[in-house]
């Protein structure tokens, strides 16, 4: 075996994590104003992240609404936080939505590359999304 399969994945720095948050963070609130939604603050003890795959944010607005935005290593989205009523079931929520949009894509018959490779994308990351949401040991204190 040579050195490089058997090293270990290196672990990130608080700094590294720090930097990863802020930077998701900032991808949430843009992404939430490219839809006209204006965050005005987050509720961080609802909020979880799990650098450097996701982040699942609890971003409230000045008009009181509130929604879930997912950001990470997958494509950034939203819903409002009546769909779930915690991280955990805002992660599910969006492997659920993403297979079903997947599907929909699917059954339109697009053959345009880059609408395959978007539904490809998606499934793959709901699927991960899945496991994150079935994994027990990291939703424990939740």
């Amino acid at each position: 075996m040579s050195e490089q399969s058997t090293q270990q994945p290196t672990e990130i720095t608080e700094a590294q994590r720090a930097e990863w948050v802020r930077a998701q963070f900032q991808k949430a609130n843009e992404y939430l104003a490219t839809k006209g939604i204006i965050p005005d603050n987050v509720a961080v003890s609802e909020s979880r992240y799990l650098p450097p795959l996701v982040a699942v944010w609890k971003l409230n607005t000045r008009d009181a609404k509130s929604f879930w935005v997912i950001s990470g290593d997958l494509p950034t989205d939203h819903m409002p936080v009546t769909a779930a009523p915690n991280a955990r079931e805002a992660i599910r929520a969006f492997a659920l939505h993403w297979q079903l949009k997947a599907e929909q894509i699917a059954q339109a018959g697009f053959t345009d590359k880059t609408q395959v490779d978007f539904a490809n994308l998606l499934v793959n990351r709901a699927e991960g999304l899945y496991n994150l949401f079935d994994n027990e040991p990291l939703w424990q204190g939740q």
